[in-house]
């Protein structure tokens, strides 16, 4: 069994957007309150990060999370991998921080934090990693599971999804080939991103989303990375098909 908590489900400006006066910002509802993707997924007591933003130390807080077995990454944008240098805690208790990540994310991460990855002259109290390179089409073990990366398309980058037992966890999805989704068949629990409900240059909309879930028919599908244009939460979440959800942060679910 694998239990996943939901740690941030908004998109990249978060919600309440800085400065906005949008009616979502402004929502005193909690569900309308979103960090940046992120989640944690947990089986035979080890606990891995899926995605390290900015919000990462404050997810952390939140969930009462103090220890973590690696960090996986789907792609090198910003509200995705900048917090890392926030797993400082965690690596002055458990020493080099295992991340999983293809080699285009691991140069880039390299790029924006040469001090973490420099390992001759380390400043005290920088934190350390260990690197795993992983690759689209290379299927990996991690805890005794088979890791299946997925393919996705977030306008021309590149993007890793991933599939663990019957869980698919995709994000900053726009297309998505048909070779992939046949990685995708039989799925217990489906997480994908839809932005809003307009259509969008590099993220599904939320009927573009809906597509794809009835297509591949997971037993049950949620909706994150979501932006303030989406619209309220309650009110969406009436609107979705029996089988979908709007995810919002700090929901935990349980998948076979």
């Amino acid at each position: 069994m694998l239990e996943i908590i939901f740690l941030g489900t908004g998109t990249s400006q978060g919600i309440p957007v800085i400065g906005s006066k949008h009616p979502v910002c402004l929502s005193t509802n909690k569900k309308d309150k979103r960090l940046r993707v992120s989640i944690s997924i947990s089986w035979k007591e080890n606990t891995y990060i899926i995605d390290c933003g900015p919000d990462f130390r404050q997810q952390m807080l939140n969930n009462n999370i103090s220890k973590i077995d690696g960090i996986l990454f789907t792609h090198e944008h910003a509200d995705h991998s900048a917090g890392l240098d926030d797993i400082r805690p965690f690596f002055f208790r458990q020493g080099d921080i295992p991340i999983f990540a293809h080699k285009r994310i691991l140069k880039a991460l390299r790029l924006r934090f040469d001090y973490i990855f420099d390992n001759n002259n380390k400043y005290p109290g920088v934190p350390s990693v260990k690197t795993n390179k992983i690759d689209f089409d290379i299927p990996f073990i991690l805890n005794n599971e088979k890791i299946m990366p997925i393919k996705v398309l977030h306008n021309k980058l590149s993007v890793m999804g991933f599939r663990i037992k019957n869980f698919a966890y995709l994000t900053d999805v726009k297309t998505i080939s048909e070779n992939e989704l046949k990685k995708l068949k039989g799925l217990d629990v489906l997480v994908i991103n839809a932005l809003k409900r307009e259509t969008h240059v590099s993220h599904l909309s939320l009927d573009e989303a809906i597509g794809i879930i009835k297509k591949l028919k997971p037993n049950q599908a949620y909706i994150t990375h979501i932006s303030h244009l989406m619209g309220f939460h309650n009110e969406i979440e009436k609107t979705l098909p029996e089988g979908i959800s709007l995810a919002y942060d700090n929901l935990k679910i349980t998948s076979n």
